[in-house]
């Protein structure tokens, strides 16, 4: 039987049982840039008003990385932070994972590069790519080894640099994107430590053109209206599954935690699920959209603010290019370290 089977450790340091067990978000960091696109700069540039921009996308600056500064660089900043948050050297993890769609070069993926740098040298790497809900993908397949008994430890970074692939001629897009950094270490749950639930998935290709960048120019290009209808859908949608597989109720979760795409979206998601919005997290305001790094940079944001503690119920989900989604509830066991 499958949960008799014992796996040795890579080192040798002994066999542990290979069966269910729950694995929980042991901290959480962020590293974002210095530099700051404000609505001003843009809209000198793009030919609309500042107010036009806040309207549509609730964003009045986001964070740029300058030119030579490296997404690897700050993915592995991001992953010592939280390590050291979590009281784990990066000799004990056993996987790291980078979920981007702006990685430095073609090849090699970012996470090979973080794990070097970082000493990681026990752990596989490698990159996610699900667009802004690569994060998302990347805490279930953590998660899922962990709970496997396949690893005992695990480095999920959540960077975009998005503006390298922004076209700052395109006023639909230009104001939304931005450049972001967030990690946590994932490791198993014991009674002092809330564990991570079911993790909902969603795919569909048939919209795979909606939001795209291709090889030839590499700009993201956008159908807005189409976005925010599906957007608003899925999330809604997969909100209601992941809370159902969790076995409580929306009136249990203390705080919802969405991708941080636009205002706009995140506002139409909470009045059409009733949620309060003291119970939301929107945090793009002063951010924008960074992609993969927005649920883990929101997670920092709420910790600090005080609405995430301990024991916090917390529903995550996001939504992004392919189309994808995903959606799972958690019990929070991180202890804010400052």
């Amino acid at each position: 039987m499958l949960e008799h089977t014992l796996a040795a450790d890579r080192d040798g340091r002994g066999v542990e049982p290979v069966g269910a067990r729950a694995a929980t978000i042991m901290s959480v960091a962020t590293e974002l840039p210095e530099g700051r696109l404000t609505n001003a700069d843009l809209a000198e540039q793009l030919g609309i008003s500042e107010d036009w921009i806040i309207s549509r996308t609730g964003i009045r600056e986001r964070r740029r990385a300058e030119p030579d500064e490296r997404l690897s660089d700050y993915a592995t900043r991001v992953g010592a932070r939280a390590l050291a948050g979590a009281g784990v050297d990066a000799e004990e993890l056993d996987l790291v994972i980078v979920a981007t769609l702006s990685q430095d070069e073609l090849t090699p993926n970012t996470a090979p590069l973080v794990a070097h740098a970082l000493g990681a040298t026990r752990a596989g790497a490698c990159d996610v790519g699900a667009a802004c809900t690569a994060f998302m993908y990347g805490l279930a397949l953590g998660t899922g080894q962990i709970e496997c008994g396949r690893a005992r430890y695990v480095l999920l970074i959540g960077a975009d640099f998005v503006t390298r692939i922004v076209d700052y001629e395109d006023k639909r897009t230009a104001p939304l994107f931005a450049d972001a950094a967030g990690a946590v270490v994932l490791g198993p749950a014991d009674q002092a430590r809330g564990a991570i639930g079911p993790i909902v998935l969603g795919a569909d290709g048939s919209h795979g053109e909606t939001i795209i960048a291709r090889h030839s120019d590499r700009k993201v290009r956008m159908d807005g209206p189409e976005v925010f209808r599906h957007a608003v859908a899925r999330m809604g949608e997969v909100t209601l599954e992941a809370v159902a597989r969790a076995g409580v109720k929306l009136e249990e979760i203390d705080l919802f935690v969405y991708h941080q795409a636009n205002a706009r979206i995140t506002r139409a998601l909470g009045e059409r699920l009733g949620l309060d919005p003291e119970r939301v997290v929107d945090c793009i305001e002063s951010l924008g959209n960074a992609s993969a790094a927005t649920l883990p940079v929101a997670l920092a944001i709420a910790e600090r603010d005080g609405r995430l503690r301990p024991g916090s119920r917390v529903l995550l989900s996001a939504f992004g290019a392919g189309f994808t989604w995903a959606g799972g509830v958690i019990e929070w066991g991180a202890e804010s370290r400052g």
